[in-house]
C-alpha cells in the first residue's frame, strides 16, 4: 500500500476510533466526574504505551523534550478535561460537531505562525466543510434548546490545542518515530494524570458499581482512542500534511451521529445534509 492509499486508510481508521469516543465519554461520565475521566483517560493509555513502547522513548534527542512537552500539553492533557467537562452539559455529538473545526483552526495557524502553505481546493474544503457542520450545529441548537451551548467554547478552545499540536509536529518532530512521539508524550503526562487522579476523590467511590463499570469504558477510551490512536494520527501527519490529518475531523461527527442512533439520537434530514456536505469537505481538504 502506497503513502496515498495509506493516508486515507489511516484517516478512515482514525474516523471510526475518534467518532466512538464521544459515546465512551458519555457513558464515562455516568459514573465519573470530568477530572476522574480525563486523568484515568490518560493514566490508560500511558500504562499501555510504555509497555509497548518504552524503548523508543530513548530514541528522542534531549533537544526534542521540549516540544514533546508542549504537544503532549496541547493535544492531550487540556483538551482530555475540556471535552470531559463540556460533554456534561452538551450532547456527544454536538461536542463532535464542534471538534470540526480543528481543521480551519489548523490551516489558518499554520499559515500565520508556522509557515505552512495551502492551495485554493483545500481552503473551499474547509469553507465546505465548515457550512455542513454549521448546518449540524444550528439544527442541533433548534432541536435541543434545553443544552447549556456556552459549554461550546471549551470544545473551541480545545481545536484551537489541537491546531497548534498538529503544526508544532509536523514542523518539529517530523523526523520521530509516531510511537516515539506518543509514548514521550504520555510519559510527560502520566504523573500530572496521577496527581488529578489522587485529588479528584475517585479512590473515595472506586467501590461503587457505577464508577466500576464507567471505568470499563474509560480503560477502552485510553487504550484505543487515545493511545493507539495517537500513534496512527502522528503518522497521519507526517506522511500527509497537518490539514489532511486534521480533516479527520469532519468524518467524526458521522460516526459519532452513527452511535447517537443506537444510543435512541435522531438524526434529522438537515443534519443528514450537514454530514454529506461534511464528507464533500473532506475530500476537497485532501486534494493537492
Amino acid at each position: 500500500m502506497n503513502s496515498k492509499q495509506l493516508k486515507w486508510f489511516y484517516l478512515i481508521a482514525l474516523a471510526l476510533v475518534w467518532g466512538s469516543s464521544f459515546i465512551l465519554i458519555k457513558r464515562g461520565l455516568v459514573g465519573l466526574t470530568p477530572m476522574q475521566l480525563g486523568s484515568l483517560r490518560i493514566i490508560f493509555a500511558a500504562i499501555f504505551l510504555l509497555i509497548i513502547g518504552f524503548k523508543s522513548v530513548s530514541k528522542i534527542p534531549l533537544h526534542q523534550w521540549k516540544y514533546i512537552a508542549l504537544t503532549a500539553t496541547l493535544g492531550t492533557f487540556i483538551p482530555a478535561f475540556l471535552f470531559s467537562i463540556a460533554q456534561t452539559q452538551i450532547d456527544s455529538s454536538v461536542s463532535a460537531i464542534l471538534n470540526s473545526l480543528t481543521p480551519l483552526n489548523t490551516m489558518i495557524l499554520g499559515g500565520l505562525a508556522f509557515g505552512l502553505s495551502f492551495k485554493r481546493t483545500q481552503v473551499f474544503g474547509v469553507i465546505i466543510g465548515l457550512i455542513g457542520t454549521f448546518l449540524l450545529i444550528i439544527n442541533g441548537a433548534i432541536h435541543h434548546p434545553e443544552q447549556n451551548y456556552y459549554y461550546a467554547i471549551l470544545i473551541i478552545i480545545a481545536s484551537i490545542c489541537y491546531a497548534i499540536n498538529v503544526n508544532l509536529i509536523k514542523k518539529y518532530l517530523s523526523d520521530l518515530s509516531p510511537l516515539s512521539i506518543t509514548t514521550g508524550n504520555f510519559l510527560v503526562l502520566l504523573f500530572p494524570a496521577l496527581i488529578v487522579l489522587f485529588f479528584s476523590g475517585f479512590f473515595d467511590v472506586i467501590t461503587v458499581e457505577s464508577v466500576q463499570h464507567s471505568v470499563l469504558y474509560i480503560v477502552i477510551l485510553g487504550v484505543v482512542g487515545t493511545g493507539i490512536a495517537n500513534i496512527i494520527f502522528f503518522k497521519t501527519i507526517q506522511i500527509s500534511s497537518p490539514v489532511f490529518a486534521t480533516s479527520v475531523t469532519y468524518l467524526i461527527p458521522v460516526v459519532a451521529f452513527s452511535w447517537g442512533l443506537l444510543d435512541n439520537e435522531m438524526l434529522t434530514p438537515v443534519q443528514f445534509l450537514g454530514a454529506f456536505i461534511i464528507l464533500i469537505g473532506v475530500y476537497l481538504s485532501a486534494k493537492k
